[in-house]
């Protein structure tokens, strides 16, 4: 990919992975996210962070709480910037937009967690903004809703949002 790309990785934080609730394919997830961002590293294609900041004290990513920090298996290497946010929206008064902006990033590779709130704002949000996105199908992530699996979300929100928003791609087929 061009010097104008960035991965963004959003909210994949401990908190996430609780053994009471899982977010779904947990494992798999740091699995692929671990090779992607392993690849976009190498290609220098810088790794962007996104950190949810909860408001309530007793929720897991509350910046005092253990689930806050993002996920040990893909931390984020010294330099590489973590963007915190509160609402679903990575750009609702956050730095991220300047910080791309900054970067001369014009591409998104968005991956992260959860499918069906922050990974689907954000998406619509960097459509609305003229960024080119590409949706990694494979590493993103949420828990079943009501009559509606997991997979069953991931699968609607592939298509959903790749009939206009994003371009998406599994891992396999993502080049930096």
């Amino acid at each position: 990919m061009a010097k104008d790309t960035a991965l963004l990785v959003i909210d994949v934080q401990k908190g996430m992975f609780l053994e009471e609730e899982p977010v779904y394919q947990g494992h798999e997830l740091l699995d692929t996210l671990s090779g992607l961002i392993g690849r976009a590293r190498a290609a220098g294609t810088p790794v962007i962070y996104v950190r949810h900041n909860a408001r309530r004290i007793n929720d897991s990513l509350h910046p005092d709480n253990s689930g806050w920090p993002i996920h040990p298996a893909i931390a984020p290497a010294d330099g590489e910037l973590i963007v915190d946010k509160r609402e679903p929206d990575s750009f609702y008064e956050t730095t991220l937009q300047q910080e791309l902006e900054a970067r001369g990033i014009k591409k998104l590779v968005i991956a992260g967690i959860q499918t069906d709130l922050c990974v689907d704002t954000t998406c619509r949000r960097a459509y609305s903004l003229d960024y080119q996105i590409t949706l990694v199908s494979d590493a993103h992530s949420t828990w079943g809703s009501g009559d509606l699996s997991a997979a069953q979300i991931i699968a609607h929100h592939n298509k959903m949002l790749g009939g206009w928003f994003v371009a998406p791609k599994p891992a396999s087929e993502i080049a930096f």
